[in-house]
């Protein structure tokens, strides 16, 4: 990762903010399907654990999207914005979240699965983004990365039990292997906010990331006695606001308190 001090005027104001509104969006999406959950788990530790685990990521969105708002309110046209207007008031089209995020939960092997995607993932991006030129953007990280770390820790562990488990535990993680496979290539396929910020130092390459995530994802796959799928068509389009059918009824149920009461405070 680049260092330079000058982060604003190497890296255009409008590509910084549509990063971070990326990771806000991202863990805000996936907090939001995991919390579906809620009172539906398998078992009361494991319903707690997966609830436990979006309030941890509703938390860094929140960060992220705090830092947002300050910097979109620091531009002299911009209206008065905060935490709650990013979330709450953006259309389908303006969200920037990972497509995989928006997915149905499934079963419960895919809602695992995809936690353990997506937490490795975060863990090696989170771990880059502490020697971010945004400094605050290296505070949320360096905080996030604790959370991470257990999250990882227990989606690895479902993930090992249900493949190295029964016949029908292990039938349903591979088609949640096979599901879920084609959209993990759009988290190391770079949008063109995050290549210029890149250059300035803001993000970390994605390439950089994508060996040692295959690497980590391998190793437990083969513990859980499954092969990674030969790459394919890989689903993009979720950082440039292309999304799947899922996220305008994602938008509706969580929106909806606000758009039908307008600036209503508890």
């Amino acid at each position: 990762m680049q260092n330079n001090s000058n982060t604003d005027s190497i890296c255009e104001k409008q590509s910084w903010i549509s990063y971070i509104l990326h990771l806000a969006d991202t863990t805000l999406i996936l907090a939001q399907r995991n919390s579906e959950w809620c009172a539906h788990g398998p078992i009361l530790e494991q319903d707690i654990a997966i609830t436990n685990i979006s309030l941890d990521l509703l938390g860094q969105s929140r960060n992220f999207y705090q830092h947002a708002a300050s910097l979109l309110n620091a531009q002299d046209d911009i209206k008065h914005v905060t935490e709650d207007s990013l979330a709450y008031l953006r259309t389908e089209r303006e969200f920037k979240n990972l497509l995989i995020t928006e997915l149905t939960n499934g079963d419960w092997a895919q809602s695992v699965l995809r936690q353990f995607f997506l937490s490795v993932y975060q863990s090696l991006l989170y771990d880059e983004l502490q020697k971010s030129t945004d400094k605050q953007l290296a505070a949320i990280a360096e905080k996030s990365l604790k959370e991470i770390t257990y999250h990882v820790k227990w989606s690895s562990e479902w993930v090992i039990r249900l493949g190295d488990g029964t016949a029908e535990s292990n039938s349903r993680l591979k088609k949640a292997l096979n599901t879920l496979w084609e959209y993990t290539g759009e988290l190391f396929i770079p949008s063109d906010y995050e290549v210029e910020c890149t250059r300035a130092g803001i993000a970390p390459e994605l390439a950089s990331l994508q060996e040692k995530w295959m690497q980590a994802i391998g190793d437990v796959l083969t513990e859980a006695t499954l092969s990674i799928p030969v790459n394919g068509y890989m689903h993009t389009g979720g950082k440039n606001g292309i999304h799947t059918e899922h996220l305008g009824y994602i938008l509706s149920e969580m929106q909806s308190l606000q758009r039908t009461y307008p600036g209503a405070e508890w």
